[in-house]
C-alpha cells in the first residue's frame, strides 16, 4: 500500500528545506577561474614594497586574486610603487597587513605643492579611513592683501603675481573662500610641532589610511584558504580550499556539507518520483500552498492598513472601466497599463499586474507606498482590486504619458515641443517629488527605480513619480537601508546598490537615478547603449562632462540663446554631482533643488565620474 500522498508531499517539502539551508556545489563556481588563486604565492612583492598580500593585486597576481580596482597596485621597476583613487595617483610608502594599514603620499604634491592646478586629495570613505594621527590642512592659493594676518602661517611659495601678497599661505583654520582664487585640502602626519618651513618634508612622509577588507575573507585566510573575488559578480567573495576541488562561496565548503547535501537530494528525488506516479506534483503543491500563503498575507495588509487605503474595486468592474481592457496604454516589467474610465466620466490608468511576477511583493510596495503620499508631483492612486491571481491599481490618467518619450523620440520631434524652461521646471518638479518621498511623508519611501519612464506628465507638463513597484519603506531617521535583493533599472542603479564596497544603500541611490534623468534631458538621448561593444561608448556622463569642459553645445537638435545654455550647463552639474560614484559625495535632494536655484557663480564643478551602471539590469523583475 503507498504511503499517504500528504505526507510524502510534507517530507519532500520539509527536505526541500534542508537542503536549501546547506550549500551545494551550485553555489560553487568553475575551477579554473577562481582555484588558480592557490597557485599564486600567498604574498609578492611590488616595486619597494614586499610581502603583500590580499585584497591586493598586480604584476604577477590577476584581477581575481584581489579585491577589485581599489586595490591595484601598479609596479615601477621593482623601485616604486604606485595606485590610483579616485583618479588621483599616490605613492605607496608601506603596508602593513597585520593591522589593515597603507601608508600614502600624494605624487603630484611631492613634486611641487605651489601649481594652483591640483584637486583636494579624496579616498572612498566606505574602504579607507584615515588614522587619527593624520591632519587634513588647507593650502590657499593666490590670496588677497585683506587676507587677516593673525591667520597667517607661513608663506609657502613666492608671489606669482604683481596683484596678490605672497600667492601661496598655509592655514589650518577656515579662511573665507573668496579671499583666495583656490584652495586645496591634503593629509598629513601630524606632530605636536609642526614646521611650516618643512611642509614639503611632511608632504613626503605620506599619511596612513586603514583599508576595510571582507571579514569572511579574513576568515578563509585564516583558515588557510585562498580568497579571491568573482569578477562576474562584483558583490561576491570567493574562498577556496583544498579539500573542495570545485571552490566556495562564503567559506560554506566541507566533507559534512557535501555528504549530507547529497544524501538529502537522493531522498528528495525519491519523494519527488513517489508524488509523480501518484498523480500530482510535489512543484504543484508547494507553488499552490505558496499561492495561498502569499494571498493571506496580502489581504492581512489590506485589513491592517485599509484605513489609508483608496477604494477597492471587484476584478468585473475593473473590466467595465476599462471596456475589456482594450485600449492598451504601455507595459512595463509588473504588468500591462490600459486606459479606462470610471462611472463619473473621469479618465484613469489601470495597471493589471503580471500573474508569474514575483510574490505579491510588488502590489503591496505600490498600495503601501503611494497610499501614504499626497504630492502635486506624487502620482495619485484612486484604487485597486484584488483577487486571488488577479491584481491591478487605478491612477490617474496622465494624458502627455512618460517623460521618456519627450527626450527619447526624435521622429516624433517632441523635443522641440519641450522649450529649455519647461525642461528646467519638469527637472525641478521631479527633484520635489523626490524631496517630499525622502523626508515629506511620516515614512521615508524609497523609489529604487526612477527613470523617464515612470515620470509622467499631466495637461499643463506637471511631472509626476510614478511606479512603486519596487518602493521600499523605512523610518526617517534610518540614513542606511538593508536590502537581499539588487533592484533597478540598467543606466540608473547607483554603484552602491549592486556593490556594496561603494557604501550603504539609502535614499542617496535615488538621487544618483536623478542625475541620469538629468543628464539624459540635457543630452537628448539614453544614458546607455545596450549595443555598445565598448565602456566608452556606453557610459554616456563621459561624454556629457567632455562637452561641459569644451563649453561646447549640448544639444545638436537646435541653436541655444544665452539663458538656454545656462540652464542645461546648471542642469549638467547638478546632474554630474548626483552621479558621484560615492552616495557621501552626492547632494540630498534638498540640496539639489537648492543647487537648482542658486546662481551659476555659486556652482562648483564636480569631479569627473567614475563608474558607470551595471552594463544589464541588476534585477529581472526591475525593468518596467
Amino acid at each position: 500500500m503507498f504511503l499517504n500522498i500528504t505526507y510524502i508531499s510534507f517530507l519532500c517539502f520539509f527536505l526541500l528545506i534542508i537542503i536549501t539551508s546547506f550549500p551545494t556545489q551550485s553555489h560553487s563556481q568553475p575551477v579554473h577561474d577562481y582555484s588558480s588563486c592557490n597557485y599564486v604565492d600567498h604574498s609578492y612583492n611590488c616595486g619597494n614594497i614586499s610581502n603583500i598580500i590580499y585584497p591586493f593585486w598586480g604584476q604577477n597576481r590577476p584581477y581575481r586574486c584581489g579585491a577589485g580596482n581599489p586595490f591595484y597596485l601598479n609596479c615601477h621597476n621593482n623601485s616604486i610603487t604606485t595606485i590610483l583613487l579616485s583618479s588621483q595617483n599616490f605613492t605607496v610608502l608601506d603596508i602593513n597587513s597585520q593591522i589593515h594599514t597603507i601608508k600614502l603620499k600624494r605624487t603630484d604634491l611631492s613634486q611641487n605643492f605651489c601649481s594652483p592646478q591640483y584637486n583636494d586629495t579624496f579616498l572612498s570613505p566606505t574602504i579607507f579611513q584615515y588614522l587619527p594621527s593624520v591632519k587634513i590642512i588647507d593650502i590657499y592659493y593666490n590670496c588677497t592683501y585683506n587676507v587677516s594676518q593673525d591667520l597667517l602661517k607661513k608663506s609657502l611659495c613666492g608671489s606669482h603675481n604683481p596683484s596678490f601678497s605672497d600667492s601661496h599661505w598655509l592655514f589650518f583654520e577656515n579662511l573665507d573662500q573668496k579671499r583666495c582664487e583656490k584652495h586645496i585640502k591634503v593629509p598629513v602626519e601630524y606632530e605636536h610641532y609642526f614646521d611650516y618651513d618643512d611642509l614639503k618634508e611632511y608632504l613626503d612622509k605620506g599619511f596612513e589610511v586603514e583599508y576595510s577588507v571582507n571579514e569572511g575573507c579574513l576568515n578563509c585566510l585564516g583558515n588557510e584558504g585562498y580568497c579571491s573575488s568573482d569578477y562576474l559578480d562584483k558583490n561576491v567573495d570567493l574562498c577556496y580550499y583544498d579539500n573542495c576541488p570545485d571552490g566556495s562561496i562564503d567559506n560554506n565548503c566541507s566533507p559534512l556539507h557535501n555528504s549530507v547535501g547529497s544524501a538529502a537530494m537522493v531522498a528528495l528525488l525519491m519523494c519527488i518520483t513517489i508524488c509523480y506516479f501518484r498523480g500530482k506534483s510535489l512543484i504543484q503543491q508547494v507553488t499552490s500552498w505558496f499561492r495561498t500563503k502569499n494571498d493571506k498575507n496580502i489581504e492581512a495588509f489590506l485589513k491592517d492598513h485599509g484605513a489609508l487605503l483608496q477604494k477597492r474595486y471587484k476584478y468585473s468592474e475593473i473590466k467595465n472601466m476599462t471596456n475589456s481592457l482594450k485600449d492598451k496604454l504601455g507595459q512595463g516589467g509588473f504588468g500591462v497599463v490600459y486606459k479606462g474610465k470610471l462611472f463619473n466620466g473621469c479618465l484613469v490608468a489601470v495597471k493589471i499586474l503580471n500573474v508569474s511576477k514575483g510574490n505579491g511583493e510588488e502590489f503591496i510596495n505600490e498600495v503601501a507606498s503611494i497610499s501614504r503620499t499626497s504630492h502635486v508631483n506624487v502620482v495619485t492612486l484612486l484604487g485597486f482590486c484584488f483577487e486571488g491571481n488577479k491584481k491591478a491599481l487605478v491612477y490617474e490618467f496622465m494624458s502627455n504619458g512618460s517623460l521618456d518619450k519627450f527626450i527619447y523620440n526624435k521622429e516624433l520631434e517632441t523635443i522641440a515641443s519641450l522649450s529649455w524652461d519647461k525642461l528646467y521646471k519638469i527637472a525641478k518638479g521631479i527633484a520635489r517629488g523626490l524631496e517630499y518621498l525622502h523626508g515629506g511623508c511620516t515614512t521615508r519611501i524609497l523609489h529604487f527605480d526612477i527613470k523617464p519612464h515612470n515620470i509622467l506628465l499631466d495637461d499643463n507638463l506637471c511631472p509626476k513619480i510614478s511606479d512603486f513597484g519596487l518602493a521600499k519603506l523605512c523610518l526617517r531617521k534610518e540614513s542606511i537601508v538593508s536590502m537581499s535583493d539588487q533592484r533597478g533599472t540598467m543606466g540608473y542603479v547607483a554603484p552602491e546598490v549592486w556593490n556594496r564596497h561603494f557604501g550603504g544603500v539609502s535614499h542617496k541611490s535615488d538621487v544618483y537615478s536623478y542625475g541620469m534623468i538629468l543628464l539624459e534631458m540635457v543630452g537628448g538621448r539614453k544614458n546607455i547603449n545596450a549595443d555598445a561593444s565598448r565602456t566608452s561608448e556606453i557610459y554616456f556622463p563621459h561624454w556629457v562632462y567632455k562637452r561641459l569642459e569644451l563649453a561646447s553645445d549640448f544639444r545638436p537638435d537646435g541653436i541655444m540663446d544665452t539663458e538656454e545654455d545656462k540652464i542645461a550647463r546648471r542642469m549638467t552639474i547638478v546632474g554630474l554631482w548626483c552621479i558621484q560614484t560615492f552616495p557621501n559625495d552626492r547632494p540630498t535632494m534638498s540640496k539639489v533643488i537648492e543647487m537648482l536655484d542658486v546662481s551659476m557663480n555659486s556652482l562648483e564643478m564636480p569631479p569627473k565620474p567614475l563608474l558607470s551602471s551595471p552594463t544589464r539590469s541588476v534585477s529581472e523583475s526591475s525593468t518596467s
